[in-house]
């Protein structure tokens, strides 16, 4: 199943749905955060995610479960999914001395997710607040952005300005901006 379809709002028949993702429809309806849907087979990839940024009309954001050497701080980068991520770009600029991508079971135990399902949503299952949001300014500078509703086999579109101005205060959690760069060409190189 490719995505081709755009709804709006939660599925109608939420048979066969699992709990986190019918919980994170749940929570937008309750904070009055309008989104936008489409369904597809699982996207496990970026490549994958470029037909569902063509029904959604948004790119989707590349999501990261990030962390320290000594797994004792995580985070949740949010960049263009398009974007090349080096890992020494974040660490600079947050102040750690080496970054990692955080192991599986880290994933599930404080966001609820599986790997190629990391969303913002995932935050409000960190009741703890041990992990730390991190989004990249360009992704801020869209009037929307595109993530998983904790579930890759659906992708919603909102309202930036409600993620930032509803969502996170709902779930008690604040972003940290980053500036990552783009590669720079090599000289002979097309820019």
């Amino acid at each position: 199943m490719t995505a081709s379809v755009l709804y709006e709002g939660r599925p109608a028949d939420e048979t066969g749905r699992l709990p986190r993702e019918i919980r994170t429809y749940d929570l937008l309806d309750r904070l009055g955060i309008p989104f936008w849907r489409t369904d597809h087979a699982p996207a496990t990839t970026m490549e994958v995610c470029h037909d569902i940024d063509a029904v959604l009309d948004v790119l989707i954001c590349k999501n990261l479960f990030l962390c320290n050497r000594q797994k004792t701080n995580f985070y949740l980068l949010m960049m263009p999914g398009d974007k090349p991520f080096k890992t020494k770009d974040l660490s600079s600029q947050l102040g750690v001395a080496r970054l990692s991508f955080a192991d599986e079971a880290h994933m599930e135990e404080m966001l609820d997710l599986l790997p190629g399902s990391v969303s913002i949503m995932g935050l409000a299952n960190d009741t703890e607040h041990r992990v730390q949001l991190v989004i990249d300014r360009e992704v801020l500078e869209g009037e929307y952005l595109g993530c998983h509703p904790c579930m890759n086999t659906s992708s919603i579109k909102l309202k930036t300005k409600d993620v930032l101005e509803k969502f996170l205060p709902a779930v008690r959690h604040t972003a940290t901006v980053v500036d990552l760069p783009w590669p720079v060409p090599e000289e002979g190189q097309p820019g």
